[in-house]
């Protein structure tokens, strides 16, 4: 069976041997064993995103603070350095930047569509030192020492170069108007810095054996940054938007083949970047503002000046129902209006803010008897607001979790209807979506990657059974040969 549709899940967000057990009641945890719902009659989601989760069928590393999936690649490949995950996170809080750059880039005005782009740029230009590190010097990245951290437990996902993990998956007319010849993944990599960090450490702790699940263990200090790297394996002569596109290897089985191919050493274009900070001044119904900056060829300069923003969110926009007012203007996204074509082919819906990694568009959707080719379902925010413990709704308006197909489509709820909105509202992020929960603060590594890997180490199940039973249905499409060999570039 091929994968004839792009994955469905982000991040990411968007971000993953033994088995060891604890006993679930020496776990400091609220209802975090809470059973999934049962799976229904009709066939459950199936497809490309089942690569997304498989780790949750699998054994996960009993190291919480192991660096990657165990592959390493053969020195004929690859020599340069691996990633190490930088996990001795702050015990005490810092105080947050005195009138950050990106507050005193607003002019003393809320934010809109006259200073957002400031806004996301100013941001861009306070983590520009050691991003470029990262990005473009990485034999000299050292990141305890640059103060950013990983999460745990995401070994078992991770490839060993640069510690990604799968993003998402997309077929070739995703990108129609930019032409993207062939199906592409993206791999994702997440970083949080000093203050958000200290988030981590309240939920891990030393040991990461024990997560404390609480109202206010997961919510981050104000002025946190959290930045995602998002690549591509579309290289230039697979997609003309990525010519020119700074590269990075990674050690992964090959894109559009089967599982059980050996990994390899290949190229990526680092294609997205997301910034989100925890700003409650600038955003205070939501607490946060996220950006995206996405690779334009066109722009003159170096590598890091060719990564502009796509835009801005800070809220859902709940009063506009751009399903009933198509066009109508949004007040809490802004969209870059000289952003490249490709990173605005998968906005969300009516425009809200979605980089082409974030798997906003369902392609094909059914609802109300129907079919059809493509849906703008979601946004940015609109998937992130999902993050609570346990996970009880789907990252996309689904009306049920998990999400079910007819055919090939995913079933959705109907685009602007009551049950679609509960997905885009502006609740704060100590708010969760489903009552009786725990909410996480937008932050979707937590509740859709570490804390279910967690979960099914230390306990042997996971409360993400829902998603994983979706899951089961994989496709083995033909291998790529181009896939299948590092081009040395």
């Amino acid at each position: 069976m091929k994968r004839s549709r792009r994955s469905l899940l982000l991040s990411g967000a968007l971000g993953l041997t033994g088995c060891l057990v604890l006993s679930a009641a020496a776990c400091k945890t609220t209802d975090a064993t809470t059973p999934a719902p049962e799976v229904g009659d009709s066939a459950p989601a199936k497809g490309p995103f089942a690569a997304r989760r498989s780790f949750e069928l699998n054994a996960v590393n009993a190291n919480p603070f192991a660096d990657n999936n165990g592959q390493i690649p053969p020195s004929s490949q690859y020599t340069g350095p691996l990633f190490q995950l930088s996990h001795n996170y702050p015990t005490t809080q810092k105080p947050p930047p005195a009138n950050p750059p990106w507050i005193q880039a607003l002019k003393g005005k809320p934010i809109s569509k006259d200073n957002a782009i400031a806004y996301v740029n100013a941001l861009k230009d306070y983590i520009a030192a050691d991003m470029k590190t990262l990005l473009y010097n990485y034999p000299s990245w050292d990141a305890e020492k640059a103060g950013w951290y990983n999460e745990p437990w995401l070994a078992s996902i991770r490839e060993s170069i640069h510690g990604t993990y799968v993003g998402s998956e997309f077929p070739a007319n995703t990108f129609p108007k930019s032409g993207l010849k062939v199906p592409m993944t993206t791999y994702v990599l997440t970083y949080y810095d000093e203050l958000a960090a200290y988030t981590l450490g309240q939920v891990w702790g030393q040991t990461a054996l024990n997560p404390t699940i609480t109202p206010t263990s997961g919510q981050f200090p104000e002025g946190s940054i959290v930045i995602k790297v998002a690549l591509t394996s579309a290289l230039a002569q697979d997609w003309p938007a990525m010519e020119g596109a700074s590269l990075w290897p990674v050690y992964v089985t090959p894109p559009n083949g089967p599982s059980s191919a050996p990994p390899q050493v290949m190229n990526t274009s680092i294609m997205q970047f997301d910034i989100i900070v925890k700003d409650s001044k600038t955003a205070p119904k939501t607490g946060w503002v996220f950006s995206t900056l996405v690779y334009d060829k066109s722009v003159p300069g170096d590598a890091w000046a060719k990564m502009i923003p796509l835009g801005a969110m800070w809220g859902d926009d709940p009063n506009v129902n751009s399903t009933q007012n198509p066009g109508a203007p949004l007040s809490e996204t802004v969209i870059n209006p000289v952003a490249p074509v490709y990173s605005t082919e998968t906005l969300g819906w009516g425009g809200r803010l979605s980089g082409p990694n974030d798997g906003a568009v369902v392609a094909p959707a059914y609802y109300n008897g129907q079919q059809y080719p493509a849906v703008a379902a979601s946004s940015c925010m609109s998937c992130h607001s999902v993050s609570e413990w346990p996970m009880k709704t789907f990252l996309l308006p689904s009306p049920t979790n998990p999400p079910k197909t007819v055919g090939d489509a995913l079933v959705i709820e109907v685009p602007g209807s009551e049950g679609w909105m509960k997905w885009f509202q502006d609740q704060p992020g100590n708010v969760p979506l489903d009552p009786g929960t725990v909410a996480f603060d937008f932050d979707m590594v937590f509740t859709f990657k570490s804390l279910p890997a967690w979960q099914r180490a230390m306990q042997g199940k996971s409360s993400m059974g829902a998603f994983e039973a979706a899951d089961a249905i994989r496709g083995e499409p033909a291998v790529n040969p181009l896939d299948l060999k590092y081009n040395g570039q």
